[in-house]
């Protein structure tokens, strides 16, 4: 077989996309136990990609994720069922090691974005204190995390009380809580952005505007591309659930 026809005659040798699976329920339900709320499909508990029960530690949440699936017509779309993806990670990908998942937000904070400045143009350099000088302030005042502030691309040490702030805010954390904040920390490249915003000091639009204060200025000056502009909304689009998940877990 030519290579052509092992990748379905594509010329640039892609592989064909995979079909959508077919939704194979009729009704949405919720079953409440002791401490979680699962969702039914038909009556019979859904599970993760793992096999793991899809089940949530809020009514909120389960209500929500449930809507996902009542809102599936004929095929199952992945990309219109944010939270559902959340909860299978946080069950699937997080439950039981919560204390990697904390590590690894930790270790964001250790080169954290808003800690590394431009030395020039004067504008940018203005913007850049504009948004992320009063969270570094509300990380020391909040959390008592100190951070050393480095211009340029060349590392900066952390002081080792900083990021133990930060592990420590992420202690009462659970399974999906940290799913959400760990999307929102790769999205970003600030954990103390994602903190901030989990506890009530930023908005979510206001947390991805800090994050992407050198993508806009860019943008200003020399326009944005569609692929870009469209990358930028899918990511968007995660920053957006993974906030809306952290909301329906208070």
């Amino acid at each position: 077989m030519s290579a052509a026809g092992a990748s379905g005659n594509d010329p640039l040798g892609r592989a064909p996309p995979r079909p959508l699976p077919k939704r194979f329920y009729r009704a949405v339900g919720m079953d409440v136990g002791e401490e979680t709320f699962r969702i039914l499909l038909d009556g019979r508990p859904a599970r993760t990609p793992a096999k793991a029960l899809l089940a949530v530690p809020t009514r909120a949440l389960a209500e929500a994720v449930a809507a996902e699936w009542e809102s599936q017509r004929e095929w199952l779309v992945a990309g219109t069922m944010p939270l559902t993806r959340l909860a299978n990670s946080a069950l699937d990908g997080v439950a039981g090691r919560e204390d990697a998942l904390r590590a690894d937000i930790v270790k964001y904070a250790a080169s954290d974005l808003v800690c590394y400045r431009a030395g020039e143009p004067e504008g940018l350099v203005r913007r850049q204190a504009e948004l992320w000088d009063p969270v570094l302030a509300w990380g020391r005042e909040a959390l008592g995390a100190r951070f050393v502030l480095a211009e340029g691309l060349m590392p900066v040490a952390q002081p080792e009380a900083a990021t133990s702030a930060i592990g420590e805010a992420l202690a009462d954390c659970d399974a999906f809580a940290l799913a959400a904040l760990h999307v929102m920390t790769t999205l970003t490249g600030s954990a103390l952005l994602a903190v901030a915003h989990a506890r009530g000091h930023l908005t979510a639009e206001a947390a991805w505007a800090a994050a992407h204060v050198d993508e806009d200025w860019q943008i200003a000056r020399w326009g944005e591309d569609a692929e870009a502009a469209a990358r930028r909304a899918r990511r968007w689009a995660e920053m957006e659930a993974a906030s809306r998940m952290l909301g329906l877990l208070a």
